[in-house]
């Protein structure tokens, strides 16, 4: 379990292609002696701590130990964002971020907690709080963690996905780059904000691409063909907990997606089953989409 690592700062626009840009060249950029990181990536000291982080928890790169250095390489997923979507330009790109740091049980608890543990549609900081603290005795009764921590995690989640106009109306200015990219998906909203009470949101079924719903369905499947509506929706890490769906918006995904030929929804005696037509990877998917929105194109040599 890990709290706080982000140090408050929640993930800025255009902090992540930043770090992939340097850690293509250095990876060792973090813990290089002979240049200062801070000066390399220009932000501030706890914000280069925050971004070292974030790299891992949105699963684009991994921290390995090379010859007693600890170096950043990029995973599977961070290969292919860096190769055709540098610059987090595409929804689908945030999809796929989005389910990596929401199934990150280990590097980011609070918001593996929030989507696949934290069942109330409605609710306050403190009832947030007292879910987490409740879970994380239900995972380890010797384990303690620091109120400020969790608050920290809670108001975090909140900017990571709380467009900011929202949160500062007026004093707000659309040119700052105080934005997190992942409230692009806009999974958290008000219900009263003088009283700060917040709900999850469901996206629209057309915000979802075919491809990337396959990708992390696939993900999950661990080799199985047929799977069961239930388990998608109620599924830990499946897509209906990772993005707040509720079972008409994902079914409509789910036609989307049987249009493609990829799986057949299977409603008749007695089953609530989707079936796979193909065995194929996570990583074959992710290849599909870029295909598919016109990005498979190296842009490495820019």
């Amino acid at each position: 379990m890990k709290f706080r690592a982000h140090d408050t700062f929640f993930i800025r626009k255009g902090w992540l292609d930043k770090g992939m840009k340097y850690i293509k060249s250095k990876p060792n950029l973090f813990v290089d002696k002979d240049e200062n990181p801070m000066d390399v990536l220009g932000i501030g000291s706890n914000m280069v701590k925050a971004l070292r982080y974030w790299l891992q928890a949105v699963g684009l790169t991994q921290e390995t130990n090379s010859s007693g250095k600890r170096i950043q390489t990029f995973t599977s997923i961070g290969n292919y964002i860096f190769k055709y979507d540098r610059y987090i330009e595409e929804l689908g790109t945030l999809h796929l971020l989005q389910y990596k740091l929401a199934t990150n049980k280990d590097e980011a608890t609070s918001w593996y907690y929030f989507f696949n543990e934290f069942t109330m549609n409605q609710f306050t900081k403190e009832d947030f709080i007292r879910g987490l603290e409740n879970y994380i005795k239900m995972l380890n009764s010797d384990v303690s963690v620091a109120y400020r921590s969790l608050s920290d995690d809670f108001i975090c989640i909140i900017n990571t996905y709380l467009a900011k106009y929202k949160l500062y109306s007026q004093k707000y200015s659309p040119e700052n780059n105080l934005e997190c990219p992942l409230s692009e998906l806009g999974l958290i909203d008000f219900v009263n904000k003088d009283k700060k009470i917040y709900k999850k949101v469901v996206p629209s079924a057309k915000s979802f691409n075919p491809w990337v719903m396959m990708a992390i369905i696939t993900d999950n499947a661990n080799g199985a063909i047929e799977i069961n509506l239930n388990e998608l929706l109620f599924g830990k890490c499946n897509i209906g907990k990772i993005f707040n769906l509720d079972a008409v918006t994902m079914l409509d995904i789910l036609y989307q997606i049987e249009k493609h030929g990829e799986l057949k929804i299977i409603r008749t005696a007695g089953l609530d089953v989707i079936h796979l037509n193909q065995n194929k990877t996570f990583e074959y998917y992710i290849e599909k989409y870029y295909s598919s929105i016109g990005s498979v194109k190296d842009i490495n040599n820019e």
